[in-house]
């Protein structure tokens, strides 16, 4: 054994020699022969041997420890490294202190200036002198204690300065004036007088501060509440906005209003409506002749140019009810809007007059002259009388060209309308510049008001008239009123121009007051001076005017309540369990469940729409498959079944590439409308009063709605590729395409047998059993379609000899025809038996999927099967990709335009009247109006009370 080890460790490399050492020192004890020198150990020298090895062993340790601890020391240190890193940069940054802290210059500066400091107040306090020579001298040591007494006194007031002035600071005024600097007045001043002269300083200062305090505290607290006040208006603007958009009304804030205001607003509720006795509230009608200066005397009682003016040609062609009212500024604002016009600016002068042009001329037409439509505005201003005016168009006695047929009658029917209210006010207007005898409106107002209780003249342009008349008499007896056969309360004589359009308020009011000092007519005493001027016109109309109110105003609220009364009777008896829900009520419920509806669209079940989707594409593609894939086909291979399958590859393709895809997409708007209409009619809880405005607006946003212009070329490369595929795998497919291809069949087959029925007449059974007769064409169609039965023919087309043969035998029979009467006759016969031939295999066919499975495709004799399966497959291809388009982007741009026609419907106040109609509504809609009317009438009365 030592002779192998041996053998085998000569051969062993210098690397192994540690291991080499275990086993030889191993296998010597053992033996106790030396494995290397090949020599016995000697015993006596095996624990000398043993000891050196155990302490080789021990010092190989101690070298290992020490490459521990020098990977200990490397690693820790390191370790501390990062932590010392990450814990320095936790620490805050301290770099704002060093722009907070001044550097070593500035703190130089600074000692340098308190010890030069220290010398200036050492040598005014005279505080430098020896101590043993100040405790010596008892003189010296009082002026010494005295002095600093003072400093330290002034010292203290400097102190709590600073310490007022830093607690000023703090408060971020900045508005505060900075503190006076301090001096030094202990040099200048005597000692008894420092402390005086500190105090008043210091109570100034104080009061001062005080005073800028109290004014900075103010005015934060204006501030504030005018910033509160401005973010009530901010909530309350996106409240009205938002209101707005859903197309309801704001509700109007109840506030301080002035009793014209609130009169007007009553009028307001009344326009328009024909409310009977019980609308009949006092107003100012201003009537007259055309260019007889009706729109002057207006302007003259607002203080300001506010109606356009043209030259010779009619300019109010429309009522417009001005309501005047006191006001800190002139101002004027239409009733529908809410930007305000300065009356003192030229500029908003001018948009006002070209604003109301414009209203009067949307407001007329269909060829209309003039409108019943009233424009309503509000003109405020210092002075300004309180009433309510209505400017009609003038009385013409001509008709232009350029005016409507009816429009002189309509100016007399509209002003007569106005003047018939007994409780109006007819401001008759009469140009004095002009004969009395050429007056239309006079007669008119005379018929309205014979006794004259409620009508007042006046007479304008009596500049003109005092120039063109040669006996001023006249002009005295029209202003007693006894030239005009009409009778009035008042009588006043005006001029409101001098026929210059740039002429202002205040220069014609001059101008007015000027001519009636120094008239002639006038100055005789003639006329009396209430008489005369439009300030005393104004008082006069406002003091009739609020007098008609007063004495009216109970009467018209209680005929108001009798009304609300037998509304709400009628209402109770008729729809006894029903809200009552207005107009636009009813709007806002029919919107919410339309909404609620479209989003139900979303929601609808996958296979529901497939199954939709899948038979709106065959309705639609139905009759192109048949007439023009399917029948062509048959006919042209006439039982060849490579050149049919080679003719509706062809078709197929032509068809997928062009209209399948336009065809698909019309086939998905119409699936959309079905499923619309089928969750409009599943909702059970519907109010049937707002069904029309629904349907209304469904079928518009459908039109609306268009589909994705992409979703055509996504569309027609899928078709493409399902038509690519010519390979039925499984039964329910196969089965599925030889149900759709005998459904069509037998549906086109029944449509030919019944066309051939309306050719023939009645046959046998129904001529015995209802005892009908065929006419003698329809005798003459069924001989010839016997007759071409016989001949057993399955061709589309009848050869030559064959027509002939035909029309020989119907001749033999007594019945005579033409060629294409026969040729038209076989081809409905021809369909007819091919239809019932291609039923019958396709009906053979249902059984032959095993066949045609191990042919793999192969078999031939079903290959109508298979044509329907391409087509089929397709339209589930498209009915699944409609179904995403749909899901994904449709409904919701379908949504979108259901929302866009409901806003349009919302501010169409004609379209809702037609849409949502019937006397429910109306009944709703009067009690609506006469409460509203009802409120306001007796907030007005209560008002007036108060005032009284």
């Amino acid at each position: 054994m030592s002779r192998i080890l041996h053998s085998r460790l000569r051969f062993t490399s210098k690397r192994t020699w540690p291991a080499v050492d275990k086993r030889a020192v191993a296998f010597s004890v053992w033996t106790g022969r030396s494995l290397l020198l090949h020599k016995p150990i000697d015993p006596i020298n095996i624990p000398r041997r043993r000891y050196g090895m155990l302490v080789a062993r021990a010092v190989r340790g101690v070298l290992k420890i020490r490459y521990l601890l020098l990977g200990g020391a490397v690693g820790g240190g390191m370790t501390l490294n990062k932590k010392y890193t990450e814990w320095k940069d936790g620490l805050p940054d301290m770099g704002w202190l060093n722009d907070l802290l001044p550097d070593n210059e500035q703190w130089n500066n600074f000692a340098t200036t308190l010890i030069s400091a220290k010398d200036k107040i050492s040598d005014q306090l005279q505080i430098g002198v020896p101590l043993t020579l100040s405790l010596s001298d008892p003189r010296l040591r009082d002026a010494g204690l005295a002095r600093a007494a003072e400093v330290r006194e002034w010292l203290a007031q400097r102190y709590e300065d600073a310490v007022a002035a830093a607690a000023v600071n703090n408060n971020n005024i900045s508005s505060i004036e900075p503190a006076p600097k301090i001096v030094n007045n202990l040099q200048s001043r005597p000692a008894p007088m420092v402390a005086s002269a500190q105090s008043e300083d210091n109570a100034a200062y104080e009061k001062r501060v005080h005073a800028l305090q109290e004014e900075i505290l103010s005015l934060q607290a204006r501030y504030q509440r005018e910033l509160q006040r401005l973010e009530q208006e901010n909530r309350e603007l996106r409240q009205q906005n938002m209101l707005l958009r859903q197309g309801r009304q704001p509700s109007t804030k109840k506030m301080k209003r002035s009793l014209i205001d609130m009169y007007s607003s009553v009028l307001d509720e009344l326009a328009g409506w024909e409310a009977g006795e019980a609308g009949r509230l006092p107003r100012v009608v201003v009537v007259g002749d055309q260019s007889a200066g009706k729109t002057s005397v207006l302007e003259m009682l607002a203080q300001a140019r506010i109606f356009p003016r043209g030259a010779g040609e009619m300019c109010t062609r429309a009522p417009v009810k001005v309501t005047l009212s006191e006001g800190p500024y002139h101002v004027a604002q239409f009733r529908d809007s809410s930007r305000e016009f300065d009356l003192n600016k030229e500029s908003d002068l001018a948009d006002l007059r070209k604003e109301v042009e414009m209203r009067m001329r949307a407001s007329v037409r269909g060829g209309r002259t003039v409108s019943a439509e009233q424009i309503a505005m509000s003109v405020k201003g210092p002075g300004l009388p309180r009433m309510v005016l209505v400017d009609l168009p003038g009385v013409i006695s001509t008709q232009t060209v350029d005016m409507a047929a009816d429009t002189r009658e309509a100016i007399k029917q509209m002003t007569k309308q106005y003047m018939d209210n007994p409780n109006a006010i007819i401001l008759c207007i009469q140009d004095g510049s002009v004969d009395a005898e050429r007056s239309n409106v006079t007669d008119l107002v005379a018929s309205c008001d014979p006794q004259g209780k409620r009508t007042i003249f006046v007479l304008t342009k009596v500049d003109l008239a005092e120039e063109n008349l040669a006996n001023p008499n006249r002009i005295r007896r029209i202003l007693e009123g006894k030239l005009f056969p009409m009778k009035a309360l008042g009588y006043y004589a005006v001029v409101t121009g001098r026929s210059r359009k740039d002429d202002s308020i205040q220069n014609i009011r001059d101008y007015e007051e000027r001519y009636f000092r120094s008239s002639k007519l006038f100055k005789d005493g003639l006329v009396s001076a209430a008489q005369v001027t439009t300030r005393n016109l104004a008082l006069g109309v406002a003091e009739c005017f609020w007098r008609m109110v007063r004495d009216s105003v109970e009467q018209q609220a209680d005929a108001f309540k009798a009304m609300r009364f037998n509304l709400e009777t009628e209402w109770k008896n008729t729809f006894p369990r029903q809200r009552e829900l207005d107009r636009d009520e009813l709007f806002e419920r029919a919107r919410a469940e339309l909404l609620d509806q479209s989003a139900e669209l979303s929601a609808v079940a996958a296979a529901n729409w497939e199954a939709r989707l899948t038979g709106a594409l065959w309705d639609a593609a139905a009759p192109k498959v048949l007439d023009q894939i399917y029948l062509p086909a048959a006919a042209q291979a006439h039982a060849d079944v490579d050149k049919f399958n080679t003719t509706v590859d062809i078709k197929l393709r032509e068809w997928a590439e062009g209209d399948l895809a336009a065809v698909s997409v019309a086939a998905g708007r119409e699936a959309l409308r079905a499923e619309f209409a089928a969750l409009l009619s599943r909702a059970g809880d519907t109010d049937p009063v707002y069904e029309p405005l629904k349907r209304a607006a469904v079928e518009e946003a459908l039109a609306r709605h268009q589909w994705e212009d992409r979703a055509q070329d996504v569309l027609r490369v899928l078709q493409l590729n399902a038509l690519q595929d010519r390979m039925v795998r499984s039964r329910a497919d196969w089965d599925a395409a030889v149900a759709l291809m005998d459904s069509a069949l037998k549906e086109r087959l029944s449509a030919t047998s019944e066309q051939l029925h309306e050719l023939t007449g009645p046959g046998f059974r129904e001529r015995w059993l209802y005892w009908r007769t065929p006419t003698a064409e329809q005798a003459r169609r069924s001989t010839t379609l016997a007759e071409l039965e016989r001949l057993g023919v399955t061709r589309p087309q009848l050869t030559y000899d064959e027509v002939v043969a035909a029309r020989d035998n119907l001749r033999r029979r007594g019945v005579e025809v033409d060629n294409d009467y026969i040729r038209e006759t076989w081809r409905t016969v021809y369909m007819r038996n091919f239809l019932s031939r291609a039923q019958n295999r396709a009906r053979d066919c249902r059984k032959s999927f095993y066949l045609y499975s191990q042919q793999n495709g192969a078999e031939k004799e079903c290959c109508e099967v298979v044509m329907f399966w391409r087509v089929q497959s397709t339209l589930r291809t498209t009915a699944n990709a409609l179904r995403q388009q749909i899901a994904n982007r449709e409904a919701a741009r379908l949504d979108r335009d259901l929302r866009e026609v409901l806003d349009e419907m919302a501010a169409d106040s004609e379209l809702k009247k037609k849409l949502l109609c019937g006397r429910r509504v109306e009944l709703a809609e009067e009690l609506k109006r006469v409460r509203q009317v009802q409120e306001k009438l007796e907030e007005f009365i209560e008002a007036l009370n108060k005032e009284k």
